[in-house]
């Protein structure tokens, strides 16, 4: 996967954890996950490089691992060992359990960094990673590609995911059938109350019908129905018209 490819299939993501509440600039978060996984995006959809470690499970996370070889730096040298990382079922499961790894107290500098060297430097100093570099390696991406275009935009702006598209498609969907739903139903009402007006009313109700033109209750005698013309006799048998 190109470069270009990477960031404009991530870049959109980015900024919608950041409009849902992330403490990530989206230039930073690029720029780590570009350099966490080299540009190659694979079914554990782990972008930052977060260890299983002694976690709980939550709604983002449910607690899938796997395991790799990985390099780490201990006592200032750099050492390969074997780390068991969280897998995710998609890249924005992934973002929203991050976001909750970085709520935690050790990364509060994260949290209140303005601007996106301040942040990388800070999830250095929060000792995100053991590499001593990776502050300047998060700098020297984000001025490499440019990132922090992704760090000025409109929430309009931003397109929707594939998963969004078809949830949108699907209320718009059933949104046309309950509209058509909607009409059918009332063209059949329309059509049984056409069915009970009458052109005439009936003689049984000829006196209720006189009774009701007199005293002004109604405009013309004609084009109602039997239960209106049923109503209009009850009334006038009991001399209320």
């Amino acid at each position: 996967m190109d470069r270009q490819t990477f960031f404009g299939l991530l870049g959109p993501q980015a900024q919608r954890a950041r409009i849902e509440g992330s403490p990530l600039f989206p230039s930073v978060r690029l720029a780590q996950n570009l350099l966490e996984t080299g540009g190659r995006i694979d079914e554990h959809y782990n972008l930052g490089g977060i260890k299983a470690g002694g976690g709980k499970p939550n709604q983002w996370w449910r607690g899938e691992t796997y395991t790799t070889p990985t390099w780490e730096f201990v006592n200032g040298k750099r050492v390969q060992a074997l780390g068991t990382w969280r897998s995710y079922k998609s890249v924005y499961h992934f973002y929203k359990d991050q976001d909750l790894l970085l709520g935690h107290a050790r990364y509060a500098r994260v949290r209140a960094a303005k601007t996106a060297p301040e942040q990388a430097e800070a999830l250095q100093l929060s000792r995100y990673a053991t590499d001593p570099a990776y502050s300047n390696k998060l700098s020297q991406l984000i001025k490499t590609y440019d990132l922090t275009k992704y760090d000025d935009f409109e929430e309009a702006d931003i397109p929707m995911t594939t998963e969004e598209r078809e949830q949108f498609e699907q209320l718009q969907k059933e949104a046309s059938e309950q509209t058509a739903l909607i009409r059918s139903l009332a063209d059949r009402l329309a059509l049984v109350e056409n069915r009970q007006i009458i052109a005439e009313p009936p003689v049984w109700a000829a006196a209720a019908v006189q009774a009701a033109v007199d005293a002004k209750l109604i405009d013309t005698p004609r084009g109602g129905s039997y239960d209106f013309y049923r109503l209009l006799t009850v009334l006038h048998r009991k001399n209320i018209i």
